[in-house]
């Protein structure tokens, strides 16, 4: 079974459907809601409840953070880790970083479009797309 980095948005409502049907098909799943070292995940609010209103150089000094860190450190050990991304949409700037990363890393990525959003040529840059959660299963077979 594959080792599964899902990314997506926090405010992404198919995700915990996602990811609960991947455990059910037997992988292993990388959850950022609910990480490894505990907690509800990273929040910017959770180091600063003004974050959504920051200045540039306000959000370069939240980048060091010590629950940034911890959380970039996570996310960066479970990218390092799995061998597949499923890139939920829809999502924002990070969850397709992470996506980017993995493909660059040579790992298999598919994009997962439960809704359909304006048509994107770069996912061609990825392994396969999905519109249910059938053709996902076994796209990553």
């Amino acid at each position: 079974m594959a080792k599964i980095y899902v990314a997506s948005s926090w405010r992404n409502k198919y995700y915990p459907e996602v990811v609960a049907r991947l455990r059910t098909a037997g992988h292993q799943v990388y959850d950022f809601r609910n990480p490894p070292h505990g907690g509800a995940g990273f929040h910017w609010t959770d180091v600063d409840k003004n974050a959504p209103n920051w200045t540039f150089n306000e959000y370069k000094e939240g980048l060091r953070h010590p629950l940034a860190e911890r959380q970039f450190t996570a996310d960066l050990e479970a990218l390092a880790w799995a061998d597949t991304c499923v890139l939920v949409l829809p999502c924002g700037r990070s969850a397709h970083t992470e996506a980017g990363w993995m493909a660059g890393a040579g790992k298999k990525v598919i994009v997962y479009i439960p809704e359909m959003v304006e048509p994107e040529l770069m996912y061609k840059l990825f392994d396969d797309v999905a519109g249910n959660l059938d053709e996902l299963i076994s796209a990553i077979l």
